[in-house]
């Protein structure tokens, strides 16, 4: 992995899982695999890579953050990392469901993943950061 993410926007990290909403519900109405292929590539990013490096946090920086204010506050990254290694997991699942010819396979991970990223789009809440929390406690 990379060295550490700095301090978020949160506003990019809502952003992003609208984006992932979009295109995860895309796949669930197309069952495209390559899509669902597309999708896990770009949780692959900001996981193994780093937030700095995931696609759709790139995009909102470059395009929409100009046109806002500086953000109220940060959260850290590393829950949100945590996150998108989630949803990796459940996205390849479900590309190789698509791409396997397991279609019910790729529909019920692909489902899982469009509800953590519908939870966060709609309301906020980040089920991986969570979970990151979760996890980080049964450690301590």
């Amino acid at each position: 992995m990379s060295a550490p993410d700095g301090p978020l926007d949160p506003r990019g990290v809502r952003f992003a899982a609208i984006v992932t909403t979009v295109v995860l519900a895309l796949v669930l109405l197309s069952g495209s695999g390559w899509l669902a292929l597309a999708q896990t590539l770009v949780f692959a990013l900001g996981a193994f890579a780093g937030m700095r490096f995931a696609p759709y946090g790139v995009l909102y920086r470059l395009v929409v953050a100009p046109r806002l204010g500086p953000p109220a506050e940060r959260e850290p990254a590393a829950p949100v990392r945590f996150s998108q290694l989630v949803g990796f997991v459940f996205a390849a699942v479900g590309t190789v469901g698509y791409l396997a010819g397991l279609p019910v396979l790729g529909i019920v991970a692909i489902a899982f993943a469009l509800a953590a990223a519908f939870l966060n789009a709609a309301f906020g809440y980040c089920l991986g950061c969570e979970m990151y929390g979760l996890l980080a406690r049964a450690r301590a």
